[in-house]
């Protein structure tokens, strides 16, 4: 994994985390440069980790899902072991040590009510490093903020990189067994050609291209991920939002839209919008404090959590290391 970027670097990245299959053409006309340099350069930050672009279920799609966030506190000096422990589970989406060090959120898809009956009430209580939790589940996730690019690239540019309007999808698909070995083979690798997905699925690669536009979008998303260290991000939060119920949609879309904010859904608990932001820095997360959420008039009461540190997003694992994070 590298340890720095130059600009360009961070400008194709940011193309990618908006736009995560568009070509290498379109991404070179997009940041007016030229193919050769988005290839020269995108290709060695794939390869080498640093850059991995995957797909994420939509619940909404898959029935017998159950997404769920859970804030797990921990005795401080087994939390690694409980972060580590959760980012090995196949169903988790995402692990992060928060706060002062004693807290993880997660946020888990459960195959089923029996599943999530296991976690709460025998797996947790369970484990002695575990003190106590509160549990979100995710309601709906309002894709606006999918486009994220970390302030990197002018309207203009994210614009040419031909986005789709973001729409939640309507429900649930028929899907078969080649549906799933497209998802399966699109979660290991969301740039895979046509050709390579057909492989996976056992059909033709045109039958891949016409299936695979049908699936995302429906029934996944995709994901780029990135150290976001590397992109200048220096703050790096949860926001645990309570709104009034009547305002809840407008308020988780207007914040959706900020392009500091990574992550919006709706959740039950104690609190009922979660939202995850990326700042450059300390100043800029107070700004997005007194300036958007102060335009919000329906939050009643805002808890933030810092990110200290990141051992699964998307559903990749980040291998942690004394000296930073490898994966």
């Amino acid at each position: 994994m590298r340890h720095d970027l130059d600009d360009t670097d961070r400008r194709i990245v940011a193309a990618l985390l908006a736009a995560p299959r568009a070509s290498w053409r379109r991404t070179a006309a997009a940041l007016d440069l030229s193919e050769r340099t988005v290839v020269r350069r995108a290709g060695p930050l794939l390869h080498d980790g640093t850059v991995r672009v995957t797909a994420v279920r939509h619940p909404r799609c898959f029935p017998r899902l159950v997404p769920l966030a859970l804030r797990i506190r921990c005795r401080p000096q087994h939390i690694r072991t409980v972060a580590a422990a959760l980012a090995r589970r196949p169903d988790t989406v995402w692990v992060d040590i928060l706060g002062d060090g004693n807290e993880i959120s997660t946020v888990l898809f459960l195959q089923g009510p029996e599943a999530r009956n296991t976690l709460l009430l025998r797996d947790l209580p369970a484990t002695d490093a575990v003190t106590s939790w509160t549990s979100h589940t995710l309601l709906r996730v309002f894709p606006v903020a999918f486009g994220w690019t970390g302030g990197l690239l002018t309207q203009a540019e994210t614009d040419a990189l031909g986005l789709r309007p973001p729409t939640p999808p309507p429900g649930p698909l028929a899907l078969d067994d080649t549906d799933h070995a497209l998802i399966q083979a699109l979660c290991a690798d969301g740039r895979a050609t046509y050709t390579d997905l057909a492989r996976r699925a056992r059909t033709t690669p045109l039958a891949a291209r016409r299936r695979t536009e049908r699936l995302i979008g429906r029934a996944v998303r995709l994901a780029t991920e990135v150290d976001l260290a590397l992109l200048g991000i220096g703050a790096d939060a949860l926001l645990w939002i309570t709104v009034a119920p009547h305002a809840l949609d407008a308020t988780a879309h207007a914040l959706s839209g900020n392009p500091q904010v990574r992550f919006t859904a709706a959740t039950t608990g104690p609190a009922n919008l979660l939202a995850a932001v990326a700042a450059t820095d300390l100043e800029a997360l107070y700004r997005l404090f007194t300036e958007t959420l102060d335009g919000l008039p329906h939050i009643t009461a805002l808890e933030t959590t810092p990110i200290l540190t990141t051992f699964k997003r998307a559903g990749l694992r980040y291998v942690q290391s004394d000296t930073g994070i490898l994966r």
